[in-house]
């Protein structure tokens, strides 16, 4: 367990949960594909910090805690006014997921090609 990277995950987590449940008027989301554009890379971004934050942990693990912290955002979400339930930004968090768990393989094996 690497602690910067720790830390680094979990800021990024907590400052995604406050954006995601914010009520203030210059926050507002944008009904755009610019807000699942937002989803898709804060799910990228979480799943690197996450994987180089907790190596340990499974890529199945990873994936699961991951999709239920989307989940949880959009059940909070339907919960504040101004806000809703969206089943398009879970699909944009799992795409988002998915192409982190593309990414951080393919960094591992540029790393390793690399070497040899």
């Amino acid at each position: 367990m690497n602690k910067f990277f720790v830390l680094l995950f979990f800021i990024t987590l907590l400052s995604i949960m406050y954006l995601a449940t914010t009520t203030n008027p210059h926050m507002a989301v944008v009904q755009s594909m610019w807000d699942k554009a937002n989803h898709f890379a804060a799910f990228i971004t979480l799943y690197i910090l996450l994987s180089l934050a907790f190596k340990e942990l499974s890529i199945i693990q990873k994936v699961f805690l991951l999709l239920g912290f989307g989940m949880l955002i959009e059940i909070v979400q339907y919960f504040i006014p101004g806000r809703e339930f969206s089943f398009l930004d879970v699909l944009a968090d799992s795409v988002g997921i998915f192409m982190g768990v593309m990414f951080y393989k393919l960094q591992g094996y540029y790393k390793i090609y690399k070497l040899n």
